[in-house]
């Protein structure tokens, strides 16, 4: 019975740029009681483009900004209704900002933000069609440091919730994820400002092996976030406006592991005052349950 669910929990494999969109392991494994697992994934992304509105810029200091997460991500199932999940990155991050006419280089790394959800979820089944609705309150406890002059979290204790839908059928899914955190006033003076963000998942299952238990899905992925803009106190990488990304996902999994590779195009970004494009995303990542 595991290695049936398994098989269709590949299909919603979880290597998101952000903490709300989707839940470990691989955003629907394990579905049996008093399952668990864990899972680990790297996610890179910034740029030297320099952004004012939707237009780039003339960057004549070479400023740049880059992030680079590894997350250790865990989820507990009471039942396959209700979930514990947790997520804990460690963040390398680095920028060059203009302070008095001179490109000032900083540097961070550290433990970020522990990231406490619990996926409640109603399924409803049709032979070999399945759907689920699910709510997602989460809480964000500031384990990262806000010291220094780039700090690796604004210290505050923020709160998020996701409404999700998604079905699956031994060759199509779909995914929805419609997801908002509010973030706090935080540590000398920070306040990062609110998020909103869509995830859109829609994918197709070429291949199986029953005899293997392997298989792969071939996925595309889009992408939605709106951020309102950061005080002037904070020193975070937060950074206000709207952008979109879309991009190809691949996933292999074997027995109870699944690996996903992911690549978001920044299409279309738009910021509140002058910054840095986000620019396009890498993530890659391994799970397992038990």
């Amino acid at each position: 019975m595991k290695s049936i669910f398994l098989c269709f929990s590949c299909i919603f494999v979880l290597i998101p740029p952000f903490a709300l969109a989707h839940q470990p392991v691989m955003d629907m494994a394990p579905r049996w009681e008093q399952g668990y697992g864990f899972q680990t994934r790297y996610e890179s992304y910034g740029s030297s483009t320099l952004m004012n509105g939707d237009s780039e810029v003339d960057n004549p200091l070479d400023l740049k900004r880059y992030v680079q997460k590894t997350w250790f991500e865990g989820v507990y199932t009471f039942d396959r209704s209700r979930r514990l999940t947790f997520k804990l990155p460690h963040i390398n991050q680095s920028r060059s900002r203009n302070i008095a006419g001179q490109a000032v280089k900083q540097v961070n790394d550290g433990i970020g933000d522990l990231i406490i959800g619990v996926p409640l979820k109603h399924y409803r089944n049709n032979k070999a069609f399945t759907e689920n609705f699910s709510l997602t309150p989460s809480l964000r406890l500031p384990t990262g440091s806000a010291k220094g002059n780039f700090p690796i979290s604004d210290g505050s204790v923020d709160i998020g919730l996701s409404l999700s839908y998604s079905s699956e059928s031994p060759k199509f899914y779909s995914l929805i994820d419609l997801f908002y955190w509010i973030n706090n006033d935080g540590k000398h003076g920070m306040h990062e400002g609110d998020e909103l963000g869509v995830d859109i998942n829609l994918g197709y299952h070429p291949w199986h092996s029953n005899e293997l238990n392997a298989g792969m899905f071939l996925m595309w992925d889009i992408t939605a976030r709106y951020n309102d803009e950061a005080n002037s106190a904070t020193l975070t990488t937060a950074s206000g406006g709207h952008r979109l990304q879309t991009g190809p996902v691949v996933v292999l999994y074997k027995d109870n592991i699944m690996f996903r590779a992911e690549y978001k195009h920044l299409t279309y970004e738009k910021k509140s005052t002058l910054s840095n494009s986000r620019g396009s995303e890498f993530n890659i990542g391994i799970g397992i349950t038990f």
